[in-house]
């Protein structure tokens, strides 16, 4: 894996500062010579300019979950990351051990290595899915999300018609203490805060929402406090009896933790 630096920087700060690696990934790759300058090991605490290229050569790490065989879309997938397409009603990641019908199990049946998602949908939500194939990317990543660097942009199907068309939820949320899997607008609850526009107005309308946190259950949560439940989403209390809720997550924005450039996947499936 090749790192081309964009400031002068020492190989600690490239790690600490850039990628935000904990310190026992740090230690790893200090003490496996992990990282290299035109074949040479370099010395740690020297900067080097811009315009230099590290080698990175992560350790052969497999990945945590059983892998099946994948009948998952992988819509973009290069040497770091790697961006697929989650059904609805399946699960991101396994829950127990015995439980193998999980996104994360049919991409390690593909990629046979490390793989870690960075973000999470719910099992009714469709759509992309972002992931890191290494630790040092999952950890920028990781870095990003929590800093609100990474865009999520999805698009649900809501009974009714939002007023206005256009603007900002910002309503924190918290566990309903009358049910165990429900969330609820709350005021001693987490900050939540949601952008959303309206894209085709009617009976049942297309909304886009634009992440700014990632509360569990969020935009099912807004949405159902404003009165417009997502169509199917009985748990938030939608009329409509179907067999998933309409939410995909659309569009993922990101900067790529090696090329470091601005980069843009969206689900047209």
């Amino acid at each position: 894996m090749q790192f081309t630096l964009q400031a002068p920087m020492t190989i600690e700060q490239v790690l600490r500062d850039y990628f935000h690696a904990g310190k026992k990934l740090v230690h790893e790759l200090r003490m496996a010579k992990a990282i290299t300058i035109n074949d040479e090991v370099p010395r740690w605490n020297i900067t080097f300019p811009i315009g230099t290229t590290l080698q990175i050569a992560m350790p052969n790490i497999n990945s945590n979950y059983t892998a099946v065989a994948c009948a998952i879309p992988i819509i973009y997938e290069d040497d770091a990351v790697l961006v697929a397409v989650k059904p609805h009603n399946m699960p991101t990641h396994p829950n127990e051990p015995t439980q193998q019908n999980t996104c994360m199990n049919h991409i390690a049946g593909h990629v046979q290595g490390y793989v870690e998602h960075v973000q999470r949908l719910d099992a009714g939500t469709s759509g992309v899915l972002l992931m890191a194939k290494n630790p040092l990317v999952k950890a920028k990543l990781d870095y990003d999300l929590a800093t609100q660097q990474v865009t999520r942009i999805y698009e649900a199907v809501i009974e009714g018609q939002l007023k206005p068309a256009e603007g900002t939820i910002n309503q924190a949320i918290g566990r309903d203490r009358h049910h165990n899997t429900r969330r609820v607008v709350s005021r001693t609850g987490q900050s939540a805060i949601t952008h959303y526009k309206t894209l085709q107005h009617g009976k049942r309308s297309v909304i886009e929402l634009n992440l700014v946190t990632g509360r569990t259950h969020q935009i099912r949560v807004h949405l159902a406090f404003l009165g417009h439940p997502i169509i199917g989403d009985v748990l938030y209390g939608s009329t409509v009896q179907q067999d998933h809720y309409e939410l995909r997550a659309k569009t993922v924005r990101f900067h790529h933790p090696i090329t470091q450039k601005l980069t843009t996947i969206t689900n047209h499936l």
